[in-house]
């Protein structure tokens, strides 16, 4: 008989994914490294069983212990499935932009949810940096993840998904492509890749209001780029640990409202249920078409699921409000 000791053992060995219509003007093979195919519906469970098993080796996390996370939502989907499994109770804080599904969906999971303003500096109080910490620091015997600086994160990708994404290709990957949030996956991913053949190109998708791209090619950390945006999942107001700038070959910007049409596209056009950073994605690789020559092998990395955005990206009524559809 085959079958998973726990739904743990079922994280990784997700499909690549031949992208068609969306990517017909594009010289190169694309190839979608389909991460909804994990038990969470997202890349962040890799991470988070990882950041898991290490804090339990080192004493970190200790028996019947709480995890205490910032997440914008798919960390905690991760967090959460190891918490229900390995018997720790979770606190999540996140900020109210993210979707009504998201919170719900960690509710689910028997998660206790704090939801803090996004439009304040990361340093204040309010802040769901500033909220986590706390209450890690409040809640006995609590063990706060921080997903933004811990190297377990990076460790996963490096671990399963780069060597993953280089059997699959057979070596032959030219091109990883990928949101940037806490710098995990590209770094982690990225890393990886080039060991294997220093040539391979690591781009990462960055959105307006968010640092990366001019940190990138200045090394200016430019507080002026900062302001709130919609796009979730991606860019950041601060510069984590994870974001290993040394092995990204540049970032392209993505609009909030291209992000949003393209996730709507994916699902239209290619069948593909998918989640908001996943348009950002697909649009990013199209705006780095002269990048690309007919012998590329493409890979993007799709983070998490539709599911998440049914009550924005995936309605009209909102689309319109937002003025991102007639």
């Amino acid at each position: 008989m085959e079958y998973a000791e726990n739904i743990l053992e079922t994280i990784g060995n997700t499909p690549l994914v031949k992208m068609n219509k969306l990517v017909e003007d594009l010289p190169c093979l694309v190839l979608a490294k389909y991460e909804t195919f994990n038990p969470g519906n997202s890349v962040k469970d890799r991470m988070a069983l990882q950041m898991v098993e290490d804090a339990e080796a080192d004493g970190r996390l200790k028996p019947g212990g709480t995890i205490v996370e910032g997440t914008s939502g798919n960390t905690g989907m991760g967090l959460a499935l190891a918490g229900v499994v390995k018997g720790y109770e979770c606190i999540f804080v996140t900020t109210d932009k993210q979707s009504k599904e998201k919170i719900d969906i960690l509710k689910a999971l028997g998660a206790r949810v704090e939801v803090c303003p996004t439009n304040v500096a990361p340093d204040d109080p309010r802040s769901y940096y500033s909220v986590s910490k706390r209450l890690s620091e409040e809640i006995p015997n609590a063990w706060y993840v921080n997903q933004y600086d811990n190297p377990s994160n990076c460790k996963a990708h490096f671990k399963t998904t780069g060597p993953e994404i280089w059997e699959q290709t057979d070596g032959k990957v030219t091109h990883f492509i990928v949101g940037v949030g806490t710098g995990g996956t590209i770094s982690g991913v990225g890393s990886y890749l080039k060991m294997k053949n220093p040539k391979v190109k690591v781009w990462g998708i960055d959105t307006y209001g968010s640092v990366f791209k001019k940190y990138h090619e200045t090394g200016i950390f430019d507080e002026n780029e900062i302001y709130p945006y919609v796009t979730e999942g991606i860019g950041e107001d601060i510069l984590p640990a994870n974001v290993n700038f040394d092995i990204i070959d540049g970032f392209t910007k993505v609009t909030d409202k291209d992000a949003a049409v393209y996730t709507q596209r994916l699902a239209k056009e290619e069948g593909m249920f998918l989640g908001n950073s996943a348009g950002a994605a697909i649009k990013g690789v199209l705006q780095l078409k002269e990048h690309f020559s007919p012998d590329d092998v493409v890979v993007v990395l799709f983070h998490d699921h539709g599911s998440r955005y049914v009550g924005k990206m995936f309605n009209d009524d909102w689309m319109r409000e937002m003025g991102y559809i007639e």
